[in-house]
């Protein structure tokens, strides 16, 4: 099937550009913001040769599993508060994945105390029972946009990875990634009308942390100068990870590689 946007997302005047083959949609998306594009486009890709994820890892994505980037303009948006999509991005994306797997014909069995299969994990991963199932890429386009790029294991996930991967597959579940993607551009109007521009983020990361993966578990987080250890805490106003140490204090982290439960994902 054909990628296409929702109703709602076209209503909100988002539009997209098709590829069968692209080296990166996050690179394409680049592309476009150098010239006189600033969104709301959307660029996907049934094939990707090149893609990547955060520090410049390579992104494994083949025919099947979902590539797509958002061209999204922040013109007027605060700074501080253009990272902040990253979550919007994660609520959006965990809302869709809900939303396919509901209408799967064997959707992936439930587990959790709230009966939800699929976790946001700090700061940019999507697990399924402690598995890496997708991930979200953002870019900064000049001060006019911001990209985000969203990879989802449809189909397949790769092997010989650090960390366990899942897929959609794998769980039982027959979407495609024109499925996840229609119902991504849909969620993704709502969070962003949440977010308003950064004005709703409290209420964005009240709605992040209900799904998170590990609050309150042990979590590892290394650091260019040291390795913190404590517990998860959640997030700040800010989007910073907060980890509870064992002498009481709470530190507040911007970026690391971190390790938690049996999901040990570099963030």
């Amino acid at each position: 099937m054909g990628f296409r946007l929702s109703p709602e997302a076209r209503e909100a005047g988002h539009r997209l550009h098709a590829h069968d083959t692209l080296g990166s949609t996050n690179t394409e998306a680049l592309a476009q913001a150098q010239g006189s594009e600033t969104g709301l486009l959307w660029i996907a890709a049934h094939r990707q040769s090149e893609g990547r994820g955060r520090r410049g890892a390579a992104w494994f994505s083949p025919e099947g599993n979902l590539a797509a980037s958002l061209l999204y303009p922040v013109a007027g948006v605060a700074p501080e508060h253009v990272a902040t999509l990253g979550f919007v991005a994660g609520l959006a994306l965990v809302s869709a994945l809900d939303d396919v797997a509901a209408s799967c014909a064997r959707p992936p069995p439930q587990g959790g105390a709230t009966g939800e299969v699929f976790r946001l994990k700090w700061p940019n991963d999507v697990l399924a029972h402690g598995e890496k199932l997708a991930g979200i890429l953002l870019e900064g386009a000049g001060k006019r946009a911001v990209v985000i790029g969203f990879g989802v294991n449809v189909l397949a996930a790769p092997d010989g990875l650090p960390y366990a991967a899942t897929s959609l597959a794998a769980l039982g579940c027959d979407a495609d990634a024109a499925d996840v993607l229609a119902a991504l551009s849909c969620r993704f109007v709502e969070a962003a009308r949440i977010w308003n521009k950064g004005r709703g983020f409290s209420n964005v990361r009240q709605r992040w942390l209900q799904r998170a993966a590990g609050i309150g578990a042990p979590v590892t987080v290394r650091l260019p100068d040291r390795t913190l250890h404590g517990l998860h805490d959640g997030i700040d106003e800010g989007g910073r990870l907060m980890i509870l140490a064992p002498d009481g204090q709470t530190h507040t982290v911007t970026a690391g590689e971190v390790h938690f439960g049996g999901a040990a994902t570099a963030a």
